[in-house]
C-alpha cells in the first residue's frame, strides 16, 4: 500500500495539518520525503494519531505520550500487547488524577458558598506570596496533608 500525504493523514485521522505538523516536530510521528520534496507517513502513523488523540482526551501529557510511543518499534502498527502496556502505564497516571480532581472537588465544596473568609484553611490562599519558593502554581493543592476545609 502505498504511503499517505499529510492531507490524507489529515482527512483520515479527524487532526487538522497543523497538528499533524506538531507532534512531528515532537518527534511523536514521523514522515520521509519523496524525491519531489513531499512529506509522506507510513500508514501506522494513523494508529500512532490515535493513540495521540486518545492521551490528549484523557489529559495525558504529551511528553509522557512521546515517551510511551519512542519505545514502540518504528514502522509498525501498534500490536495489541503494545496498547495493553499502554493502558496499564495511563491507568496508574490516570488514577492518580482521579483522585487528585476527587480530592480537588472535595476541597472546594467546602469553600464554594462557606462566606468563611478567613482563609485559614483555604488551599488556594497564599498570603503575600509566601509559598512561591515552595514551586509554581497552587503549592497546598498538590501537598498531600492538605487539611480539609473547614466551613
Amino acid at each position: 500500500m502505498p504511503d499517505l500525504s499529510v492531507g490524507e493523514v489529515a482527512r483520515r485521522s479527524g487532526v487538522a495539518v497543523s497538528a499533524l505538523h506538531f507532534y512531528e516536530r515532537k518527534g511523536l510521528i514521523r514522515s520521509h520525503r519523496t524525491n519531489g520534496n513531499q512529506r509522506r507517513f507510513a500508514r501506522d502513523v494513523l494508529r500512532r494519531v490515535a493513540i495521540i488523540r486518545a492521551a490528549l482526551q484523557l489529559g495525558i501529557p504529551l511528553a509522557e505520550v512521546g515517551g510511551l510511543l519512542a519505545a514502540l518499534p518504528a514502522g509498525q502498527v501498534p500490536s495489541r500487547g503494545d496498547w495493553r502496556s499502554i493502558g496499564l502505564t495511563w491507568r496508574s497516571s490516570l488514577d492518580k488524577r482521579i483522585a487528585a480532581l476527587q480530592k480537588l472537588r472535595d476541597d472546594l465544596d467546602g469553600c464554594i458558598g462557606c462566606g468563611c473568609l478567613s482563609m485559614e484553611h483555604c488551599a488556594l490562599f497564599n498570603p503575600q506570596d509566601t509559598l512561591a519558593a515552595e514551586g509554581p502554581g497552587a503549592v497546598l493543592l498538590e501537598r498531600s496533608e492538605l487539611k480539609p476545609v473547614e466551613g
